[in-house]
């Protein structure tokens, strides 16, 4: 069973696997890319910028920052 939180932390591991990929997108680009909308992107990007994964440097924009992860 996939709990929703569950779907949540799959999406948020694939939004920043997909930053890093990409460089720098923006919140629009990321929500098109994932089938959601902006605000429940911002929510995820939030969690991201929380734990110093993201930042965004100029507004709208995101990029990864130069801390260390280990993606499983």
């Amino acid at each position: 069973m996939n709990h929703p939180s569950s779907r949540m932390l799959n999406r948020i591991k694939a939004v920043y696997i997909y930053i890093r990929d990409r460089g720098t997108v923006s919140t629009n680009e990321l929500a098109d890319e994932f089938g959601i909308t902006d605000r429940t992107m911002q929510r995820d990007l939030s969690v991201l910028e929380y734990n110093g994964l993201v930042a965004s440097p100029n507004r709208g924009k995101w990029t990864i920052t130069e801390k260390k992860v280990k993606i499983s």
